[in-house]
């Protein structure tokens, strides 16, 4: 998963300070580990509370029971595949179809009729699925049905997630037993809206320079104000189909044209070299993994951020561009006397000559 570079990469002079919160106190593999953790853990968040949100009796719920379900319901029950889905309050009740052209919440991949499910699980009369029975649901249909929807091309570690939208508790009382199986934009809370069809779009999870990941549990979650805790801050964002082309390229090579990038897009974004070592930050990257890189994926952010003494980030506040507080405190840079200097991580880049005093 993501790769920490020491924030002394080549281009800077100074190593980091050793001192409250520094990543030095992370092996590499440790830190890449406590990654692995928070991108399996902001999915599975993102998946759980956005399927929670969409089958429970706040979501499309017809407010005249006994009568015929509201507009609302049929705009639901009428979408069809290729269809875009839209809402503003937070009950959905102004849920609507729109192009796809235009902003939306969610893409229409498939149309699963649960009045064909073997058995009478779904026959009239039955209750409405709860939340669980509608995740393995979607694992069981809509996985699949988005996989053929995009030709195999679904990128499991980018920008989209899989979901499913089932009827309100009224229009399954009045007989709908059909699901929507689709793609949105991917969250651990609320999903944001996105523009354009996905069949076209490009999967990279990625955000424009200057975008701070928010952080919960010592790992990033969606965007925040800089001026909010936050796990990361996006110092640029690196296309690799600027230097690979063909089949996808070794995790070995990433790396060293990412490194090189990345070092180049924050010395860029801070405007001095050595603004990483004196803010005590770490530059991180990540990889595309062959299923992401056959899926169309060629594109991955750099993240400014600080190792926390425990696994994963610390929390910082303000943006690395101006005064920024790591845990609590302002951080202290380290000495340029060159008469200290840290080992560096496992896999860093090495450290470039130290100035000797006069």
């Amino acid at each position: 998963m993501a790769k920490q570079r020491s924030d002394r990469s080549p281009k800077s002079s100074q190593p980091a300070s050793s001192g409250r919160g520094s990543a030095l106190h992370l092996s590499a593999s440790k830190l890449r580990w406590g990654l692995v953790i928070g991108a399996l853990g902001a999915v599975i968040a993102a998946l759980v509370s956005m399927a929670i949100g969409f089958d429970n009796d706040t979501g499309l719920e017809a407010h005249q029971p006994g009568s015929e379900p509201v507009v609302r319901d049929r705009e639901f029950s009428s979408a069809a595949k290729g269809d875009c889905l839209t809402w503003s309050k937070p009950d959905r009740s102004d849920l609507a179809r729109v192009n796809c052209g235009e902003k939306h919440l969610f893409e229409v991949a498939a149309v699963i009729d649960l009045n064909a499910y073997p058995g009478r699980e779904f026959s009239g009369g039955t209750r409405h699925p709860d939340s669980l029975r509608m995740t393995e649901l979607r694992d069981e249909h809509c996985v699949p049905a988005v996989q053929a929807y995009l030709g195999g091309r679904f990128d499991p570690r980018g920008k989209f997630m899989v979901n499913v939208m089932s009827p309100s508790p009224a229009g399954w009382q009045h007989g709908d037993r059909t699901l929507r199986c689709g793609v949105q934009v991917a969250a651990t809370a609320n999903s944001p809206a996105s523009t354009g069809s996905v069949t076209a779009a490009d999967q990279s999870k990625i955000h424009e320079p200057g975008t701070c990941l928010g952080i919960s549990q010592n790992l990033p979650t969606d965007p925040v104000d800089c001026a909010q805790p936050h796990a990361v801050e996006i110092a640029g964002v690196v296309d690799l189909a600027a230097n690979f082309n063909g089949g996808p390229p070794s995790e070995a090579d990433q790396d060293k044209y990412l490194e090189a990038e990345c070092t180049r897009l924050s010395t860029d974004y801070l405007g001095r070299p050595d603004a990483i070592g004196d803010k005590t930050l770490t530059l991180f990257f990540d990889h595309l993994d062959p299923n992401s890189w056959l899926a169309g994926s060629r594109k991955l952010d750099c993240w400014l951020g600080k190792g926390a003494d425990r696994e994963g980030f610390a929390s910082i506040v303000g943006t690395a561009r101006g005064d920024i507080l790591i845990d609590g405190q302002a951080p202290v840079a380290p000495p340029k006397t060159g008469r200290s200097t840290p080992a560096p991580l496992p896999g860093a880049a090495p450290l470039p000559p130290q100035p000797q005093p006069r």
